[in-house]
């Protein structure tokens, strides 16, 4: 229920039913192996989130392994193979993780210098890896084709030309794929749409844009075109958006196929579809079915190939957040909380964490949404209208915008941010020298440091 202020209560979309609920951990949200103990407080992989608050602070970022691992095993079964499925290293990379993704089988792709040099340095195998970037450099090209990596998905003219010269230089035939814009309109924000026309990536499919570009590569020394690639966008729980530009891009790849010569139609084998697929943020939002949405892709590829009167190609995906995302938390610790009337006479509730936007920008850039719990034990109070707030000096510091919460919650409580995988740590800062968490990783009742706590020194080191 609401608590009886007088004031008007700020309206929310969402709300939790009662205390009861708001105890209550939804399963399709939190990673796989997380509860709420008897005593009440929340423990992931049988670690207590209150020891490891204690261990080693907060802000951080908690991994459960066997989440992480199980969502790769479950994909790789899906999609008929792990080394179709490219781990998206963008949405959370480090070593360890790189040797996580290459011991379940699957492929890795890349989207800078960075990332390739920490997949190289983890011992990942380069010949798994596809290479992304709509400004790829020639260090980063040099890099990419000494080290022998599968495939490099082109993005201009220009990288077409440049990679030519570094690949005969280097004495090597590279492969690629070529990123086209198939125009599909997937129902996600504008600034992780991918696939319209006006956007900074690939080539255009409906201008003749893309033809030009494959068969710029198919003319090109030293380049190999194995097929094509799109991404439709992100947060995508449907094959629908996947279908239909695979059906754009089959159609392309049939004009292909009569315009190369033999040798060169012979090696078009490979259709990239991308990732983008989405996982629950929220109570209320539904889990991906990824079998489901994989057996359902599969086959129209397979029936849109055959209506065009193409080969079935090789169909590989790129998913990201549906690995890492679900795997994680974020935990904070409660500091300020305070009631603020607003100009209307409703209140609200603030309550300020040790953390915000330098931790997790997703809020405050995409407008996204996350669930919200306490940790450390159970409340009891009335349910009153709330927002968690970071630290740091901005308005839009937000991290959860309209919230439910019981009224006993106090400074020191410790709260919990679910699903917090997937481009939190990755997207960091140091805004306010407020520095990066570290990230704990937990298993089978063991947790251990995967990346330490970003530390003043660190930054100091850097200065001249």
């Amino acid at each position: 229920m609401d608590i009886d202020t007088g004031l008007h209560p700020v309206p929310l979309r969402r709300r939790t039913q009662n205390t009861a609920e708001f105890n209550q951990l939804p399963a399709h949200v939190f990673p796989e192996n997380a509860q709420r103990t008897a005593d009440g407080e929340i423990e992931i992989a049988g670690v207590k989130l209150s020891d490891l608050a204690q261990q080693h602070g907060t802000a951080a970022f908690i991994l459960d392994e066997e989440d992480f691992r199980n969502r790769c095993r479950r994909i790789a079964t899906a999609f008929g193979g792990g080394e179709r499925v490219h781990y998206a290293s963008k949405a959370f990379l480090s070593k360890t993780v790189c040797k996580w993704i290459a011991e379940e089988g699957l492929s890795l792709d890349v989207a800078s210098y960075g990332e390739l040099q920490v997949a190289l340095q983890a011992g990942f195998p380069a010949e798994r890896i596809t290479v992304h970037g709509n400004n790829k450099s020639r260090e980063f090209l040099e890099l990419a084709v000494t080290a022998g990596v599968e495939l490099i998905v082109v993005d201009s003219l220009q990288e077409i030309s440049t990679l030519s010269e570094v690949a005969t230089s280097c004495g090597r035939t590279q492969d690629v794929l070529v990123r086209v814009t198939p125009g599909v309109h997937v129902d996600t924000h504008e600034f992780i749409a991918t696939s319209h026309e006006d956007q900074k990536f690939g080539f255009s499919l409906a201008s003749g844009a893309a033809r030009r570009a494959a068969l710029s590569c198919a003319d090109a020394t030293s380049v190999s075109l194995r097929g094509l690639h799109c991404h439709v966008g992100s947060q995508v729980f449907e094959a629908a958006g996947f279908v239909l530009a695979a059906e754009r891009l089959l159609r392309l790849w049939a004009d292909l196929l009569s315009e190369l010569p033999g040798e060169e139609a012979d090696v078009l084998d490979v259709l990239d579809l991308g990732g983008g697929y989405g996982i629950a943020y929220m109570p209320d939002h539904e889990a991906l079915d990824v079998e489901a949405v994989a057996a359902e892709l599969l086959q129209k590829v397979s029936d849109a190939a055959a209506a065009v009167g193409v080969p079935h190609p090789v169909v590989n995906v790129e998913p990201g957040r549906a690995i890492a995302g679900p795997a994680m938390v974020t935990l904070y610790t409660v500091g300020t909380v305070k009631d603020v009337e607003t100009s209307d006479r409703a209140v609200r509730r603030y309550i300020s964490v040790d953390g915000g936007m330098a931790d997790n920008i997703r809020p405050a850039l995409y407008q996204a949404e996350y669930d919200v719990r306490v940790a450390n034990r159970e409340l009891a109070g009335q349910l009153v209208p709330a927002r968690v707030v970071g630290s740091h000096c901005e308005s839009g510091d937000v991290l959860v915008n309209d919230v439910l919460v019981p009224d006993d919650l106090v400074p020191g409580d410790l709260l919990v941010i679910p699903a917090t995988g997937a481009y939190c740590y990755s997207m960091s800062s140091r805004y306010n020298m407020m520095l990066r968490p570290p990230v704990i990783v937990v298993k089978e009742g063991e947790s251990r440091v995967m990346i330490r706590r970003e530390t003043l020194e660190d930054a100091l080191a850097l200065e001249a």
